[in-house]
């Protein structure tokens, strides 16, 4: 006889009262975007416009509001891509290499998980400005990419050992050497592990806020997550615009969430239940 289960009351309970929770505040943000600026003080705040608008889409698209997504998403692909590349290479000599220099690279590299960044902000700070990049775009990336590499590497050390080592064997045997096994074997098989750390390194890059209120100073170089502050200031009494840049800003991230969200979890636990 199949083994009867008693249904989960209270876990199912408490999972529904988590996700409204988080659907509310989000639509919130949503709903009052779409509020005119004049009815956003008497409508019922949880109840959709009844005249919807984009007008607060429009005032932040007229306010520089591409300048700073421009900003943002070069910092994001340009630390995105050299993190995973430079990560990707780091794992397979760690997997592959039995020196003990690799495994000593792997304790130093997982020490930087210790490091908070708040910590670190006024060595870097220096190192920016002696090396006269402070303002620019560069200074975002590179800070960005050092404390991206020890989850990183972890994450993709772990599935890469997953992969078989007769594959390495076969492929060796017929004369490939390193990097074409980087290329035709670990690269296609560690893909959901490399979609899971690009999701989740850009996502931290994108909403980074310390490294560009420090490290930079002018317009030009403004990301969205300063911009955003600086947004509170100029619309103090327009809401619906505030709320309208956020939900602009958090657009990109959502949708790289949404096409890469099978391969999520499978990356994040690759390796750790063994």
């Amino acid at each position: 006889m199949a083994a009867r289960t008693r249904p989960n009351v209270v876990g199912g309970t408490l999972g529904w009262l988590w996700l409204v929770f988080v659907l509310v505040p989000i639509y919130y943000i949503v709903v009052t975007s779409l509020r005119d600026r004049s009815t956003f003080w008497t409508e019922n705040p949880l109840l959709p416009p009844a005249h919807p608008t984009l007008r607060a889409y429009g005032t932040v698209l007229e306010n520089r509001f591409m300048l700073y997504f421009g900003n943002s998403a070069i910092i994001t692909v340009a630390t995105t891509a050299i993190v995973v590349t430079i990560c990707l290479m780091a794992a397979y000599y760690i997997v592959r290499s039995r020196t003990r220099l690799a495994q000593r690279s792997f304790s130093l590299i997982l020490l930087g998980l210790a490091i908070p960044l708040q910590a670190t902000i006024i060595p870097v700070y220096y190192m920016i400005t002696r090396l006269h990049l402070y303002d620019t775009l560069l200074a975002l990336i590179l800070p960005s990419v050092a404390f991206a590499v020890p989850i990183t590497v972890l994450i993709l050390v772990n599935f890469v050992r997953d992969v078989p080592r007769e594959l390495f064997e076969s492929m060796r045997v017929d004369g490939a050497g390193d990097w074409r096994m980087l290329g035709q074997l670990v690269l296609p098989l560690a893909r959901p592990a490399i979609i899971t750390v690009a999701i989740y390194d850009a996502l931290n890059v994108w909403n980074g806020f310390l490294f560009p209120l420090v490290l930079t100073q002018s317009t030009a170089t403004r990301v969205l997550p300063l911009s955003l502050w600086t947004y509170q200031g100029e619309f103090q009494t327009d809401t619906p615009a505030v709320l309208a840049a956020v939900v602009l800003s958090a657009l990109p991230i959502v949708v790289a969430y949404v096409l890469g969200r099978r391969q999520l979890v499978s990356g994040l636990t690759a390796g750790f239940g063994k």
